[in-house]
């Protein structure tokens, strides 16, 4: 069994994790109530919200557009709020959308963020970053799979595996955006096939997309040879035949894909998730910020988001407030040692 462990180094993660900590802590400033449901001036509780603007910070097909949707169905078909539009805004690992959400007026929008955007704003450098912006929660994570066209030759993870690191950059891969967790998945399994991390960069072919939509195409045309996305983007073409499933990421089977193998299965000693949440624009107010935290809360808790959990095959990974920004802080730490570990930043 390979065995791939990546930890964080510690003075460099205790002290971003000060400085993270620090900036998390003060995202939520006083400024003036806006938007559909401002503060309520210092009340015991805060205003409710009638309606809320949702961004995509991705082309639509994708993992993060499927949540930006699910969010607004469910919000709306409980009558939490009036309206819910949803707009996507892709580009560049979500760091657009980011960008976007930090010059946004109204403080009753949501954003849907998770691990890509984490990696993606550390390997295009990003001026913005998730630090900047107001956390309100951790919704879900989903385990990613490693697929291959149907009338691929590889019928499992090792065989596929060893093929990939003898033939480095001429094998073509596919995923979400650049520094994303597909990305950072696909170097992981390179390093674990025993390719130094140095080499990474050279040896690994990854074509970046803003949506699954986009890698979908390029699989099923036959222009890449895997793929790596959430198990929620692959499993329809997988049931009907077109694709096949080589492993998935969880510690045990994916609910969507029982019959697919995990990566442990496979001998390769590798579990990942993909989590996914909703952050606010950086400069709300705290009663702003308690409103909207409020509001995500009551969506946990209703019967439409467990009927969209169920039906996606995503896991409840429920965190709101200052234990989402806690949350935050670590997987930053961490994300930044593992794309350096594998050679994606320095």
């Amino acid at each position: 069994m390979t065995q791939h462990t990546l930890t964080p180094r510690r003075l460099g993660a205790l002290a971003l994790a000060g400085v993270a900590a620090l900036s998390l802590a003060g995202c939520a400033g006083a400024n003036p109530a806006g938007g559909n449901g401002g503060g309520n001036g210092g009340g015991d509780e805060p205003a409710a919200i009638s309606a809320v603007d949702i961004i995509a910070p991705a082309d639509p097909g994708g993992g993060w557009d499927q949540t930006a949707r699910a969010v607004s169905q469910a919000l709306t078909e409980e009558s939490l709020v009036s309206s819910a539009p949803v707009s996507n805004i892709g580009g560049a690992g979500g760091t657009v959308g980011l960008a976007a959400l930090a010059t946004e007026s109204d403080p009753n929008t949501l954003m849907v963020t998770g691990s890509v955007m984490v990696g993606a704003v550390e390997t295009n450098a990003s001026a913005v970053r998730i630090e900047d912006m107001t956390p309100i929660a951790r919704l879900t994570e989903e385990p990613l799979v490693v697929v291959v066209p149907a009338d691929s030759p590889y019928d499992s993870m090792q065989d596929f595996l060893d093929a990939w690191v003898e033939a480095g950059s001429d094998m073509a891969v596919t995923g979400g955006s650049a520094g994303g967790i597909d990305h950072v998945l696909a170097g992981m399994l390179l390093t674990g096939g025993g390719v130094e991390a140095a080499d990474i960069p050279s040896s690994l072919n990854y074509i970046a997309n803003s949506g699954g939509g986009e890698a979908l195409t390029l699989l099923l045309g036959g222009q890449v040879d895997a793929g790596i996305s959430g198990v929620g983007e692959f499993a329809q073409q997988i049931e009907a035949g077109e694709l096949k499933a080589l492993a998935v990421t969880s510690a045990e089977p994916a609910e969507l894909l029982p019959d697919a193998p995990t990566l442990v299965d496979e001998g390769i000693d590798i579990t990942l998730t993909n989590w996914r949440g909703l952050l606010a624009p950086g400069d709300i107010s705290d009663d702003e910020r308690a409103a909207l935290e409020n509001l995500v809360t009551e969506l946990h808790d209703s019967e439409a988001w467990t009927e969209v959990l169920t039906t996606n095959g995503w896991t409840d990974a429920f965190l709101v407030g200052d234990e989402f920004a806690s949350f935050l802080t670590e997987d930053i730490a961490t994300t930044q040692e593992t794309l350096a570990t594998i050679g994606l930043i320095e």
